[in-house]
Order: structure tokens, then sequence, then C-alpha cells
């Protein structure tokens, strides 16, 4: 009974998964989690296909924020805020020290900086698919700006 109330406080700490969950063993190897998380495909398919370059650089942050501006449509949103967070998160992963995935208990990926502060990347994407802001360059800075 008492390991069902920590369960409980767990997931009421992080509710359910929004847009993206990972489970499964990759989790706890953070190299694996990265490389799976790195991977973007449908992103990578699509940016391809019109010619953006996503080399996983902060650069190309801003060549993804502008193919999001000028994406349109139900089926293509409902994919491209999963895909473009974890092309934010790889990017961060792979460009800030210290910085690594982090699985949340209810399988919500998040980037932990060396701070200890944690960046829901999938729901920043998200917001800017939708919403229209943040920019994914200005999402990299202010994670970058972290002391």
């Amino acid at each position: 009974m008492r390991g069902l109330d920590f369960i409980r406080r767990r997931r009421h700490r992080h509710g359910m998964a929004r847009g993206l969950a990972v489970y499964g063993p990759s989790t706890e190897d953070p190299e694996q989690l990265a490389g799976h998380l790195a991977q973007c495909r449908q992103l990578r398919d699509l940016a391809a296909t019109i010619g953006v370059d996503l080399d996983g650089s902060e650069q190309s942050l801003a060549r993804l924020d502008r193919l999001i501006g000028q994406s349109h449509g139900n089926v293509i949103s409902a994919w491209l805020g999963n895909e473009a967070g974890t092309y934010l998160g790889s990017v961060l992963v792979n460009t800030l020290p210290g910085a690594m995935w982090q699985v949340w208990p209810n399988g919500h990926p998040v980037v932990r900086l060396s701070s200890g502060r944690e960046i829901d990347t999938v729901m920043i994407a998200h917001d800017r698919v939708h919403k229209g802001s943040p920019p994914l360059p200005d999402a990299y800075r202010d994670a970058a700006q972290d002391p």
C-alpha cells in the first residue's frame, strides 16, 4: 500500500505525459536515450523534402523555426510539436555542457541542465507550433544563459 501512495504522489506531481512519452530500458542509459530522441525521422524527412538542413547546430533551430512558421494543417501539427521538441532538446544536449535527457516518472522526456533546471522542450515546441511563440532560438538562448 505504501508503494502505491508513492506512485500516486509522483504521478500527481507530473501528471500525464504531454505529447510524448518514453518507456523502456533505454530511459536508464543517457546515451541510448539521447540517440533515440535525436532521430526525429518525420521532421528530418519533411525538412529534407523542402531543402532545410537540420545539422544539430544552434543555427539549425532558426531554420526549423521558419519551417514551423510555414507548416499548416492539423495533420502536420499533430506530430510536429513532438518532433520539434525532441530536436530542440537534442540540440541542447549536444551543445550545452552538462545538459542531458531525463525522463519523468510519467514517461515525459525533459532536458536537465547542469544547474538542475529542467526544460520541457516538447511543451515549448508545441507552444511554438500551436501558439506561434516562443521562437525556438529564443528557447535555446534562454537555456544557454542558465548559470
